[in-house]
């Protein structure tokens, strides 16, 4: 869920032509939890499965939106999340509670015909298995493109890489990128061109950029406490927040207070982990220093085999859209070639 910042944070709309020839950092879990929770029927809110009876919404949105991705010259490089701290373990058990429930609520959504509710509460129930994370990185070294697995989270990992140059941004929906130091951070790029009911009218979803420069100078704050502000409001490891404080009171307090530790004297801190150990975790998360990031041609047999084969994915339209990526990749490589010539 992450941290809900939306409120206080400047952003600017981009297209996904801006992104192009740029290497973006994603949040493998953040993009391929969001197809698992939007590719899905919509009178019975079921993912898109094969006749197996196998889950097969992530590996469709992977498969079509890295495709549009390449067309568009964009170099994604997915990072997988590794082992949570352990203060997440109360945040997750009370996800699968929450799962649990919102499954109860769309049975009784389908029993009384409420097709309004019935996408609502299906996508509350989306579930990220290790079989699913497998096939979406066997997916992606089939397309040729680099996947890293962090020690821990995702996110902190694909900070890191924007850090040491090896991406141009963060790729994912949640703020808290920001807090553990996304220089840039771009969201909405796996929703991209689609359309959303909001407030009695369709908008049009678009990528957005926000860059931790331009939010700190907003704000009049440094990162450090922009992480405070973010644990006032409430972090994946304390969901919720502090009673009482939403965005706008928890920038105040903290540009009143400027540490932690001054900033706790003023609150009633109601959380079984420790305010210190989450703000030292966003400032000093576990990251993977070791890794290898390399484009590759297509693999049309593998893509063939797992999409198609495996999976009953039309063949038609996997071979289409291949033809699509090659031609990609190909005026890519000529693109490249040319710029090198004029040198």
């Amino acid at each position: 869920m992450g941290v809900q910042l939306n409120r206080i944070i400047p952003k600017r709309k981009i297209n996904l032509e801006f992104l192009s020839n740029k290497k973006i950092a994603i949040d493998a879990f953040n993009m391929i939890f969001q197809f698992l929770s939007t590719i899905r029927q919509r009178e019975t809110g079921e993912p898109l499965k094969d006749s197996k009876g196998n889950v097969t919404s992530h590996l469709s949105g992977l498969f079509y939106r890295n495709i549009r991705f390449l067309e568009n010259n964009i170099k994604p490089v997915y990072v997988f999340d590794g082992s949570p701290p352990e203060f997440k373990r109360k945040t997750i058990m009370e996800r699968e509670k929450r799962k649990e429930e919102a499954m109860k609520k769309l049975e009784q959504a389908l029993k009384e015909g409420k097709i309004e509710d019935v996408m609502l509460y299906a996508q509350q129930t989306s579930q990220l298995t290790d079989e699913m994370i497998e096939e979406s990185k066997k997916l992606l070294d089939a397309l040729g493109i680099p996947w890293v697995q962090a020690k821990s989270e995702g996110e902190a990992q694909a900070c890191y890489l924007v850090e040491n140059n090896d991406a141009y941004a963060v790729g994912s929906q949640d703020y808290d990128s920001l807090l553990f130091g996304a220089k840039k951070l771009v969201r909405n790029m796996s929703a991209t061109g689609r359309k959303r009911f909001v407030r009695g009218m369709w908008i049009e979803i678009e990528p957005e950029i926000i860059e931790l420069d331009e939010v700190l100078e907003e704000l009049g704050i440094n990162r450090n406490q922009l992480i405070i502000v973010g644990i006032l409001i409430g972090t994946d490891y304390n969901p919720g927040g502090v009673k009482g404080i939403g965005p706008k009171n928890a920038l105040k307090l903290v540009k009143q207070e400027k540490t932690l530790d001054k900033v706790l004297k003023k609150i009633d801190w109601d959380f079984d982990i420790d305010a210190e150990e989450i703000y030292n975790f966003f400032l000093n998360p576990p990251i993977e220093k070791k890794y290898k990031i390399e484009y590759r041609q297509p693999d049309r047999d593998k893509i063939i085999k797992l999409l198609v084969q495996e999976h009953d994915f039309s063949e038609k339209r996997v071979e289409n859209n291949i033809d699509k990526l090659l031609q990609a990749k190909k005026q890519e490589s000529q693109s490249t070639l040319g710029n090198w010539l004029k040198h």
